[in-house]
């Protein structure tokens, strides 16, 4: 399932996003890659431990509690605090899947990366190049948003950046674990979840909708894992 998720920040929380960026401190993104994917990685990242990391990856968190779209596709169980990236002068990161398990920073917990969330922070006029190349069962996608737009897509997708030839591309990103390990599984329920919520929206019989909603959350009960 690939979900575009349209403002997730506001014009306001981009540019502020932006402007600390900008004037932020960036080290190698290489220094988090796996052993495989060092070896197609270029570009710069925010230390794991930037308190400016931190500070910004709330804002994302924030927004992401906010929308009902992302809460109703990703079914969130648990989110890797959100890292910050940044592509210029031909940076780029080649082909590659994401690692399966992630260790929170700074804690015992870890995360399995069911699903894959990019943000972009520049807009598409301001860099060449940069698209998030992403391929899986639905074919290849080519993705470039506008700033504070995001893309959701499976953790199991193979993926790359194409190379930044002018300008700098701005992202985050970060990995979910869902209630729902099984990409499919998840589409289905949200499929019936937004089918629900326009036959509320069109007036149904109420007590269609509760057979309708009692099934979507017996399939949850029986696909979660806690």
């Amino acid at each position: 399932m690939l979900l575009s998720l349209p403002d997730l920040l506001s014009p306001e929380q981009t540019r502020e996003c932006r402007t600390a960026l900008e004037q932020a401190s960036w080290v190698d993104g290489r220094e988090t890659a796996g052993h495989v994917a060092v070896g197609v990685k270029n570009n710069q990242q925010l230390p794991l431990d930037d308190p400016l990391a931190r500070q910004l990856g709330q804002v994302i968190l924030q927004a992401l509690s906010r929308n009902p779209l992302f809460m109703a596709a990703a079914l969130p169980q648990r989110i890797l605090p959100p890292r910050f990236n940044r592509y210029e002068g031909g940076g780029n990161y080649g082909f590659h899947i994401d690692n399966s398990i992630f260790q929170v920073p700074g804690d015992t917990q870890r995360i399995r990366s069911d699903i894959s969330t990019t943000v972009f922070l520049s807009d598409p006029d301001e860099y060449e190049g940069g698209e998030l190349i992403i391929q899986d069962t639905y074919g290849e996608q080519r993705v470039k948003l506008p700033a504070g737009h995001a893309i959701v897509y499976p953790g199991t997708s193979l993926h790359r950046v194409t190379p930044v030839t002018r300008g700098v591309r701005y992202g985050s990103f970060f990995w979910t674990q869902s209630l729902v390990r099984d990409n499919e599984r998840r589409a289905l329920l949200l499929s019936q979840d937004v089918a629900i919520q326009r036959l509320i929206q069109a007036g149904a019989d109420p007590e269609t909708v509760a057979q309708l909603t009692g099934v979507y959350h017996n399939l949850l009960r029986m696909w979660s894992e806690l």
